[in-house]
């Protein structure tokens, strides 16, 4: 347990907290956070999680114009909704082939650890952070699973506290998941009062 995983830790915390309550300065938070395990996964060979904190950099930077552009003067945010299905079939499709051929090029050109069920977490990480992108209710239960496989990556890798992080952010996606459906509960009774 070095200092900068516990940054890394209490950064992540903040950053999934801010984004359950839908604020937008919880992108800026999760920058930051993401550039600190980049360094950490780089350096217990979980490339493929190194690199995906990089290109996580620019899904929070989406993720803030994204909230950013939707929002007007008379909403504060972007309300939640629920997925299409053709983007959650294409997402998924997506999710898998892009998992595939990351675990291919770690697995034949690095010494990574893992490299297939690194490339396969990291492959939906970046599906589940589109669709928080995206403000779909979703996104809290993929993050669930994916989070749940990591708790066992990171345990593996002997990261307790991360992979202690990764159990809160099960809770803190339970709790996102179910505040994201109260919200658009809420705006669909408010909107047929109308």
């Amino acid at each position: 347990m070095s200092k900068l995983e516990i940054s890394a830790f209490i950064l992540n915390v903040l950053g999934v907290w801010l984004t359950s309550k839908q604020y937008r300065i919880c992108w800026l938070i999760n920058i930051v956070a993401v550039l600190l395990y980049a360094i950490i996964f780089y350096e217990v060979n979980l490339y493929a999680d190194a690199s995906l904190q990089v290109v996580f950099v620019l899904m929070q930077l989406y993720g803030w114009y994204s909230w950013s552009k939707k929002a007007n003067q008379t909403q504060a945010v972007v309300d939640p909704s629920y997925i299409p299905q053709k983007v959650l079939i294409y997402s998924i499709v997506t999710g898998v082939v892009f998992g595939l051929i990351l675990g291919s090029g770690f697995a034949t050109w690095t010494q990574a650890e893992l490299p297939w069920l690194d490339s396969m977490l990291a492959s939906f990480s970046l599906v589940a952070s589109y669709w928080a992108a995206k403000k779909y209710i979703e996104t809290w239960s993929l993050w669930c699973v994916v989070d749940t496989l990591y708790v066992g990556m990171f345990i593996h890798k002997s990261l307790y506290v991360t992979a202690l992080l990764y159990f809160i952010f099960i809770v803190l996606a339970l709790n996102g998941w179910r505040m994201w459906r109260h919200h658009y509960q809420t705006q669909n009774r408010m909107a047929s009062q109308i």
